[in-house]
């Protein structure tokens, strides 16, 4: 594991929790367990807040999940600001009740200097190990051209 991207993209997201409200309430309980050069991993553990009326997790958690992990995919490639969506498609195939916990892994698929293209799954953890796929999703971000962005933090072997 890459210690310094983990480090690196959990700066990123401890920098940007407070700025939205909806990944405070959404995100409160995330814990980042893996980051390496385009790949990002977290494990949440769903609470009432998660839940929709049948008490299952709720479609909008999912999609702001997914908008999240895309955005923590893109930091690990070395980026501070992580763009602005310009779409994200979600595939729900699964579902998952409060108590359980969801491992969330995501992937830059592609980062270039004005657009980057993520791939998400939402998965049940079971026995402590990733088991059946709660959503998938892929997720496109607008990146502004700015200095950073054109500058990318090296990798370090």
């Amino acid at each position: 594991m890459d210690n310094s991207t983990l480090e690196h993209v959990r700066g990123v997201w401890e920098r940007a929790k407070d700025a939205s409200a909806i990944y405070r309430l959404v995100l409160s309980g995330v814990e980042i367990v893996g980051a390496t050069h385009g790949h990002f991993q977290a494990r949440l553990k769903l609470t009432a807040d998660h839940v929709n009326s049948r008490g299952t997790i709720h479609g909008a958690v999912s999609a702001a999940i997914i908008d999240w992990a895309g955005g923590m995919a893109i930091a690990t490639r070395g980026f501070e600001k992580t763009g602005a969506s310009v779409d994200i498609h979600v595939t729900y195939l699964s579902t998952a009740m409060v108590g359980e916990t969801l491992d969330i892994s995501a992937d830059a698929d592609r980062v270039g200097k004005t657009m980057a293209f993520t791939t998400i799954r939402i998965s049940k953890v079971v026995d402590g190990e990733v088991g059946p796929l709660v959503s998938k999703g892929s997720h496109t971000k607008f990146l502004p051209i700015t200095k950073e962005h054109q500058k990318p933090r090296t990798e370090t072997a």
